[in-house]
């Protein structure tokens, strides 16, 4: 699974010459070309994917459902996250991620799913799951890519910064699976 820190992810834009505030308005735009349609599930981010989504004029043909699933019991009901899964690896893991997007998928009758689940912090983090990992998950008909992110060197390493950092990279994610 690729591991990706808030510093390697600041490099990946910076050669690809992306504004990470541009992200939002290329995912839709690729949206809208190839005719498809993405669900947002999130956790960490607390709707912060589907917020950027929907500031985006047109967004509305592409866009149909996000769920902020913070509690496990939504995770479960709503998005079909196994109750084994997150009592064995819990909510923060590429399972949970893999599960929630391509539950969200099939709840939205969505072409894509995007899903988030971490520790933004600044409390809640153990040296297993340090404030900063958050697992991101795109799902599509064909595939599931998971990519594991430390968010803790990003600057400032606030709360704030990791979730908006994270919202990139699933956005970026999402963009390179597109058509």
């Amino acid at each position: 699974m690729r591991t990706i820190t808030a510093s390697e992810f600041a490099d990946i834009l910076k050669k690809d010459k992306i504004d990470p505030n541009e992200l939002q308005r290329l995912a839709v735009e690729k949206l809208l070309k190839s005719g498809k349609k993405v669900a947002t599930a999130e956790s960490c981010t607390g709707g912060l994917i589907s917020k950027r989504i929907t500031e985006v004029s047109g967004s509305s043909g592409v866009f149909d459902c996000g769920v902020c699933s913070y509690a496990n019991f939504i995770k479960h009901k709503l998005l079909g996250v196994s109750e084994d899964t997150l009592a064995t690896v819990g909510a923060v893991s590429p399972e949970t991620a893999e599960q929630m997007s391509a539950g969200v998928r099939a709840l939205a009758q969505a072409d894509f799913g995007v899903s988030t689940t971490g520790i933004a912090g600044p409390t809640g983090g153990t040296p297993e799951k340090p404030v900063g990992l958050v697992y991101i998950s795109v799902s599509c008909e064909s595939e599931t890519a998971v990519v594991r992110t430390l968010l803790g060197d990003a600057q400032p390493p606030t709360r704030e910064n990791i979730r908006k950092i994270a919202s990139d990279i699933a956005l970026w994610l999402l963009i390179k699976q597109i058509p």
